[in-house]
């Protein structure tokens, strides 16, 4: 079994499932090529490194290659391209920036197509419904109109909630039609498609949840106990994540004679913001700003920490979250999307309603002064990740629907 994995963006700091699931699926035997739109800007581990070294990146863009190969392809076939192009256009979000973005989507396809095609790749998986998927949309489409004898086909994994934000404009209707399936990383991710589609394609959306590697997130022995009040998040710093509503919550506990340190990781836009809201509520000397971790030292913050803590206004299924769980650290999020199908309220962790800083105080409050309760949660909540969000078996679930729908073709 040989196929390639496009993401807009591989590998990426924020992205480290994908490159846990590839490789998961390369132990088990299949062939997996890399590919991604943008060459990647920030490799932090060493896994990292070395998947860089084998990944194509489209993009930034090699003028000659697309030159010679566009001019290729119109020779080979001037109906392919045109069809192509069309499909493209007709794919656009309305306005002139929606097809001129289309037409990029386009020529980059081509390149896609030209270098799977040289290796012998006919199925093309991607994660989320951004720009990865266009151009396995279009690039699937040139093979298959060029070489109608060859299946070429294309599938996808679904994460949300962003991709439901806008469906029109990122499509996601006409894009689960054309897919040959649907991974959905939660229940919940597959409600949202279903409401998109028909009945009929319901068959082809399967939950298959993202998975981390357990061995890797392990307490050992001699690690601390996490008896020294810090509050860890790790995460992009970004406005849907929710660390003011942390930072606020810190303040609480602090005005109730609670002594806490706080460890935000993560980088992103709101950092400056953050670290000035941070200081305007007296919390300056109590919160650590990191900066961005990778996979190399996240888990040593894990082991650091009491408490991990995730006030997220839109997720997925957190892979930071699964990450904790396993370290056997209570967790404190919110009761949006897929988080309730990982952490179970009150038995592998403590969720509450997004945005109120006064109940994700009482939450964090009551587990500061119960250490046997975070014992006990940080234990129910490692066997929750190790039955259920495990990336052996996860992977192994994913081989299965290969195996299935490229068998069906062939």
């Amino acid at each position: 079994m040989k196929i390639a994995y496009l993401c807009s963006k591989y590998p990426a700091v924020s992205h480290a499932f994908v490159l846990r699931e590839v490789l998961s699926l390369r132990r088990l035997g299949v062939e997996v090529d890399t590919f991604s739109i943008r060459r990647s800007d920030q490799l932090l581990a060493r896994a990292d490194r070395l998947e860089f070294e084998s990944t194509y990146a489209i993009l930034p863009p090699r003028w000659i290659g697309i030159l010679v190969a566009h001019f290729k392809l119109i020779a080979r076939s001037p109906s392919a391209y045109l069809s192509s192009l069309a499909l493209a256009l007709r794919l656009a979000p309305p306005g002139l920036r929606g097809r001129l973005w289309q037409f990029f989507y386009f020529v980059e396809a081509v390149i896609l197509w030209k270098e799977c095609n040289r290796r012998g790749i006919r199925h093309i998986h991607v994660h989320m419904t951004n720009v990865a998927a266009d151009v396995a949309l279009l690039a699937t489409h040139i093979g298959s109109t060029i070489t109608p004898e060859q299946t070429w086909s294309w599938s996808l994994t679904v994460h949300g909630p962003f991709e439901f934000y806008d469906v029109s404009h990122f499509r996601v209707a006409e894009k689960i039609m054309r897919a040959q399936f649907v991974v959905c990383i939660s229940d919940y991710a597959r409600s949202q498609l279903m409401a998109l589609s028909e009945p009929e394609v319901w068959k082809r959306l399967h939950v298959v949840h993202v998975g981390i590697p357990i061995e890797q997130f392990t307490r050992h022995d001699g690690e601390a106990e996490g008896d020294n009040a810090t509050i860890l998040f790790i995460g992009r710093q970004v406005a849907v994540k929710g660390q003011a509503v942390l930072l606020e919550a810190a303040g609480l506990l602090a005005e109730r004679g609670c002594k806490i340190k706080l460890v935000i990781a993560g980088d992103g836009p709101q950092r400056p913001m953050l670290e000035r809201f941070a200081d305007r509520l007296g919390l300056a000397s109590q919160v650590a700003f990191p900066g961005a971790v990778g996979q190399d030292e996240i888990h040593a913050m894990y082991a650091g920490a009491c408490i991990f803590c995730l006030p997220s206004f839109a997720e997925g299924v957190p892979g930071v979250l699964m990450e904790a769980m396993a370290m056997e650290l209570p967790v404190v999020s919110t009761r949006i999307t897929g988080i309730p199908e990982l952490v179970d309220d009150d038995r592998t962790g403590l969720l509450v309603v997004p945005g109120r800083a006064d109940l994700l105080a009482d939450a964090l409050g009551r587990l500061l002064s119960d250490s046997g309760l975070r014992r006990k949660m940080g234990a129910a909540a490692r066997e929750k990740v190790l039955s259920e969000f495990n990336v052996e078996s996860s992977a192994v679930a994913l081989y299965a629907l290969f195996e299935r729908y490229l068998n069906t073709k062939s």
